[in-house]
């Protein structure tokens, strides 16, 4: 019993002897980047790819068999060659055939054609003087009609013998012949292109038939020339879908002037679709989706707040905000990943 009694008191005496123990909390304050809320302009894009080609791809062909001559380029003083540019009219390749001449008769045409011209001159005078009859005047204007397509049609096989191109553009490509060379007719003689604008077909989803519309501007870009935008616009839209894909097919020009982008080259086109002037718009990746609802945080006071918003156009990096968002509030755009709302935060600006 004594035992019990001292242990009592020796731990009565150890007990009043320590001081009690006592706690602080302290909220840690997470680090946030903020900016402020902005409003500026946004478009609705739609994103489609595909392959570029020429507006204007002809292979001119030899009409008649003939000795081949390649001509000089007169801006360059050479023989023309691959990616020269040329102009309409231009003779690039002479075909030359006594033959084919000689079929032709080219000076006995012409000849007959002047005849015509002086005969129909002398009975006109005749037959205002009486001396002739209107069907003796509408004889010679028949001859003169005669001669003259006589003589166009003579011009216009002449004519063969001389290759040109049919509209401006670049030499693509140019079979080699021996100079003096006979060369039958039907045979390539060269390949032209005009790329100074260029055309390019997409397929597009069901539920933009009918937002997409001709003369709709298009922004047309290269995976090679990433620094370079090509103004573009909408040209034909196909009015029906396709029954296996649910698509439908929307032809774009591009505007290549300059003739920086290639035919054949694979680009990107961004079909703005809509315009909003002055609105809010925010970084979609901040977006926090919870329950279906979408929600961002802001900084008010120090104190981190989760607010609800409701969307409106949206492209590949950023989205409008409708409601739920005022112009010049803060909102974060890094440390938001594990925030909650009421927190404190500390605040650094991007």
């Amino acid at each position: 019993m004594k035992r019990i009694l001292v242990a009592i008191a020796i731990a009565s005496v150890i007990g009043g002897c320590s001081k009690p123990e006592t706690y602080t909390r302290t909220e840690v304050e997470v680090p946030v980047k903020i900016t402020e809320v902005a409003r500026k302009q946004i478009e609705d894009v739609t994103v489609a790819t595909g392959s570029v080609i020429a507006t204007m791809d002809v292979t001119v062909k030899s009409e008649i068999e003939g000795a081949y001559t390649l001509g000089v380029n007169p801006a360059t003083g050479k023989q023309y060659a691959v990616g020269d540019s040329v102009k309409k009219g231009e003779v690039i390749v002479t075909l030359q055939s006594i033959e084919q001449e000689n079929k032709i008769k080219f000076v006995i045409v012409k000849m007959t054609l002047e005849t015509a011209q002086d005969n129909l001159k002398m009975q006109k005078t005749l037959f205002e003087k009486g001396a002739i009859t209107q069907t003796d005047l509408k004889r010679a204007e028949q001859s003169l009609l005669e001669a003259q397509y006589s003589y166009d049609n003579a011009l216009m096989q002449l004519e063969k013998f001389k290759i040109v191109p049919p509209f401006d553009g670049m030499i693509v490509n140019l079979p080699y012949y021996t100079p003096g060379l006979d060369v039958a007719a039907n045979v390539e003689m060269f390949r032209i292109m005009d790329y100074a604008t260029l055309s390019m077909d997409v397929n597009l989803p069901g539920k933009l038939l009918g937002i997409v519309v001709e003369g709709q501007k298009v922004r047309v870009s290269s995976y090679l020339i990433p620094d370079k935008v090509f103004d573009a616009a909408i040209i034909q839209v196909t009015p029906v879908l396709e029954s296996s894909t649910r698509t439908f097919k929307a032809s774009i020009a591009v505007n290549n002037k300059q003739l920086i982008l290639k035919p054949g080259m694979f680009v990107k086109a961004e079909i703005v679709t809509d315009v909003r002037e002055n609105a809010i718009v925010i970084p979609k990746n901040i977006i926090l989706v919870r329950r279906n609802e979408k929600t961002v945080f802001i900084v008010s006071e120090g104190v981190a707040q989760q607010r609800k918003i409701t969307t409106g156009l949206e492209n590949q990096d950023e989205l409008e905000v409708v409601e739920g968002l005022q112009e010049k509030e803060y909102l974060v755009v890094e440390g938001f990943e594990t925030l909650r709302s009421g927190a404190k935060v500390a605040i650094t600006r991007k």
